[in-house]
Formats: C-alpha cells, structure tokens, sequence
C-alpha cells in the first residue's frame, strides 16, 4: 500500500541557456500553485496528495512533465487550468485526464 493516495512529481529541471528543458516553461511556478490547490482543498498528508519537485524526469521533448504515483501517469500541462483539471479529475476523482496525458 502506498503512503500517498496520490504522489505527483513535477520536473522543474533547469538546464543550460539556450537548452530547452521544462522550467523554461513555467514549471516551478506551476508546481507552487499545484501544491497550493491541493493544500487549499484539504488534500495534503498522509493517505491523501503529496505533490514534489523532481529533477529531470528524461522526457524533455514532452514537457512541461509531471508523473502521478502510483497510477504512473505522465501529464504535460502549459497552465493553471491544465493544473486545475489535472487536480480535479484526477486527485479528486480518479479520472486520468486524457487530453494532457503523455
């Protein structure tokens, strides 16, 4: 059994300039009002949402990247209605969001 219901990991990977890579694509901010959200719902702590920053998840060409455990399901996501429906429906509801699923 895993700790979290959910357990999300955001790539908020800084490369080189001139490298593409998916803090260049507001990712860490992005990863800030995620956590956020999940905090304002009640959603944070054990039994429930966990939501981390990770280092490069080696899929650069897809992101912005995030991976929810233990369901292993990669989103790609550009804003915070992505991140609010990706929250929504799949933290809350169990719902994999196919339209930014990777």
């Amino acid at each position: 059994m895993s700790f979290y219901q959910h357990h999300v990991f955001v790539c908020c990977n800084q490369r080189a300039p001139g490298e593409d890579c998916c803090n260049n694509h507001g990712a860490s901010e992005l990863m800030g009002y995620m956590k956020d959200r999940v905090k304002a719902l009640g959603l944070a702590g054990e039994g429930q949402v966990r939501v981390n920053k990770a280092g490069c998840l080696g899929r650069c060409d897809d992101g912005p990247l995030m991976v929810v455990y233990p369901q292993e399901t990669w989103y790609t996501f550009i804003d915070r209605e992505d991140i609010d429906e990706i929250v929504d429906k799949h933290l809350v509801g169990g719902e994999v969001v196919k339209r930014l699923a990777r």
